[in-house]
């Protein structure tokens, strides 16, 4: 008897070198258009459109134009965290690249999974929250304490303000390079965009490294720590 959904048309569809890398350098969170994306992907502007239609077609890549250009992003989290477990398998599986970037040490130490922390230090965020109380484990997975909400505050989040519309507030997500959960969801999209608020650190630009100054790490150290 075959059982539930078929999945082999989408594994097919990230299973092609080109959309895997496309796929990949999305992980960014950021939108980018087509001609960006067929140099990540080392292919012509012909190719890279029937490539980003199929995405498009099957869901996994939302679009939007503006002027004379289409901008391409993930189409949703769920995409986003999809991609983020076939990361972690592959790592786990030895399926590394032949050549790594220069950027792989930054990007393993902190980087931008979507719209929210990873790497070394998103982890550390976690088990630093977790460990003082901040989640609770209920029916959908984790939940925020008076404690955490306590937490998050004093950092300058209203977390109760936060509207997670169909998103989890808070969920774990297991990172690839780590094997260990950092958070995902709305709130931990919130605290991204406020580590850049307040100076800590800002994304790279053409890559998905979240490059914190020394006081930034250290400031980041001192709030969980309080």
């Amino acid at each position: 008897m075959k059982d539930g959904p078929n999945i082999t048309t989408i594994a097919a569809l990230i299973g092609d070198h080109a959309r895997a890398e496309v796929l990949t350098v999305l992980m960014s969170g950021m939108a980018l258009t087509a001609t960006e994306l067929a140099d990540a992907a080392g292919v012509t502007r012909q190719t890279i459109s029937a490539h980003l239609s199929r995405l498009h077609d099957a869901g996994l890549l939302a679009m939007e134009a503006q002027g004379r250009h289409r901008y391409f992003r993930l189409a949703s989290d769920e995409v986003a965290q999809l991609l983020e477990s076939l990361m972690g398998v592959a790592f786990g599986a030895g399926a590394v690249r032949v050549r790594s970037s220069p950027r792989e040490p930054a990007l393993r130490r902190a980087r931008v999974c979507y719209d929210h922390l990873a790497g070394e230090l998103g982890v550390m965020v976690y088990d630093a929250l977790a460990r003082r109380g901040a989640f609770a484990i209920d029916g959908d997975g984790i939940g925020l304490t008076s404690q955490g909400r306590a937490l998050v505050g004093a950092l300058g989040i209203d977390a109760a303000a936060i509207k997670p519309g169909r998103r989890a507030l808070c969920r774990t997500c297991l990172d690839w390079s780590e094997r260990r959960h950092h958070l995902a969801g709305a709130l931990a999209t919130q605290m991204l965009a406020r580590f850049e608020e307040l100076g800590w650190g800002k994304r790279m630009d053409g890559s998905r490294v979240f490059a914190f100054t020394a006081s930034g790490e250290a400031a980041l150290r001192d709030w969980l720590a309080a």
